[in-house]
């Protein structure tokens, strides 16, 4: 049974909606042992860093994610849901995250105005660059779009973590993230057609 994860911060029904069209098994649940009894863990998320962090603690769900990633349970974060991954983020404040992904997540570059600068927060489909080398990515067809809504980034302290990137305003930021049975999409595998789909059962098979 996979596990997605519901602490009022994420986009529950279109993620519902990809499962199901995946062919998945899945609850929506808020509940800690739920998620410690689960095959796969996803914990989705639209919003603030520091706010996403107080929520999980005030279910206890800090304590569970914890458990289920050193038993070696696959956990996906999506969006937010990636970011509270990294150690730390920077968000109105400096604030603890679940730290199994060493490193810090900041504002992404302003661009400089010119015709190709991308506003901030970054919002539309973004070409995804996967590391060569990298298992989980490196054998993805080149040229696959994701639809990204993103104003902070994580930057990890071991590049070795980061599995593809996309570029803003000249910065290769990182796109999926991944070590050992954590993964984390920086954009809405939901809601980004076939190729995310095709990612987001990377993931289920992972």
């Amino acid at each position: 049974m996979i596990a997605v994860v519901d602490y009022g911060r994420g986009n529950l029904f279109s993620l519902g909606q990809a499962l199901r069209h995946l062919g998945a098994s899945f609850e929506i649940t808020a509940d800690p042992s739920r998620v410690r009894s689960a095959d796969r863990v996803i914990l989705p998320g639209v919003g603030a860093f520091g706010d996403a962090m107080v929520k999980l603690r005030s279910l206890g769900m800090v304590e569970a994610l914890r458990d289920i990633v050193s038993r070696g349970v696959p956990l996906l974060g999506i969006c937010l849901g990636m970011q509270v991954l990294a150690s730390r983020g920077e968000e109105f404040g400096l604030h603890e995250g679940l730290g199994f992904i060493p490193g810090t997540v900041t504002r992404l570059p302003e661009g400089n105005g010119r015709p190709d600068s991308v506003r901030i927060p970054n919002v539309g489909w973004r070409l995804l660059k996967p590391m060569a080398g990298h298992g989980l990515l490196s054998d993805l067809t080149p040229g696959m779009m994701m639809y990204f809504v993103h104003s902070y980034t994580p930057i990890v302290d071991d590049a070795v973590h980061v599995a593809a990137t996309t570029e803003v305003n000249g910065m290769a930021v990182a796109a999926v993230i991944h070590r050992d049975n954590v993964v984390g999409y920086q954009f809405h595998p939901e809601k980004s057609g076939t190729a995310g789909l095709t990612l987001l059962g990377r993931f289920l098979k992972l």
